[in-house]
């Protein structure tokens, strides 16, 4: 959801794309989530380099529909957000390090920008730009066809930063946990589970965790689709927010 290469909902320590430590890869996606009382849209670019860097850009459009007219800003009232991030490699080969228990780990950035400051002020945000950092290890356990992984955020995001950062009730960041697993049928097909924890900023709701089970399959080297159910709890006056999300994505 927000470009970075993992699964839907937590950002994996794997590089994005095919290339190799001499090469230099590149993916594009588009997502869309739909929701009971709201709708996500999210195409983004990413590039791999080397197979030690990871660069990417998201923008996210998330559109309230009815919601916007309740709160008094009006039907169909869209939050639209950029994400530019940057993830390296630190240690370790997912792929090649099979013989050694160490995971692959990396360290990433994500700058979030949101364009609606007025109305995240007023449900009680403190800002409409914010930053998180994260550290992440995945390993791939090629005999058993299973990959696991597990991801430590720090971030003051209320709903991944669609509704601003820090709150009025509380304005710092926290450590938040994101995992993930998933098992491979074949070369081209793959089911797996995530799950995101979340800070509760914000007086007017209560944040919970986020959750999805998803299968992907891949057509050929260049083209996979994914299709989830994705559970993001409570947002803003709504609850009970689940609902299906597709991913196409082509990779060069």
């Amino acid at each position: 959801m927000e470009g970075e290469g993992g699964g839907g909902l937590a950002a994996w320590a794997l590089i994005s794309g095919y290339g190799s430590r001499d090469a230099i890869g590149v993916n594009t996606h588009v997502t869309v989530l739909s929701l009971p009382d709201y709708k996500l849209t999210s195409p983004g670019i990413t590039v791999g380099l080397f197979d030690r860097l990871e660069l990417s850009y998201a923008w996210q459009a998330f559109d309230t529909g009815a919601t916007g007219a309740a709160l008094g800003v009006g039907y169909g009232f869209t939050f639209h957000q950029n994400i530019y991030s940057a993830k390296l490699k630190l240690t370790g080969d997912a792929v090649y390090d099979q013989d050694s228990w160490l995971p692959q780990i990396a360290f990433g950035i994500q700058h979030k920008e949101n364009d609606r400051g007025a109305v995240i002020a007023a449900v009680g945000g403190k800002g409409s730009v914010g930053t998180d950092f994260y550290l992440a290890a995945t390993k791939l356990f090629l005999a058993q066809s299973l990959l696991v992984n597990a991801t430590v955020r720090e971030t003051k995001a209320n709903q991944f930063g669609l509704l601003g950062f820090g709150g009025d009730k509380h304005n710092a960041y926290s450590t938040q946990f994101e995992g993930s697993a998933a098992y491979l049928f074949s070369r081209n097909f793959a089911i797996g589970a995530d799950v995101r924890t979340k800070p509760s900023n914000l007086g007017i709701a209560h944040e919970g965790s986020a959750y999805d089970i998803f299968a992907a399959w891949f057509l050929n080297k260049n083209f996979s689709a994914t299709l989830a159910y994705a559970d993001l709890g409570n947002i803003a006056i709504h609850n009970h927010q689940g609902g299906f999300y597709v991913s196409l994505q082509a990779g060069f």
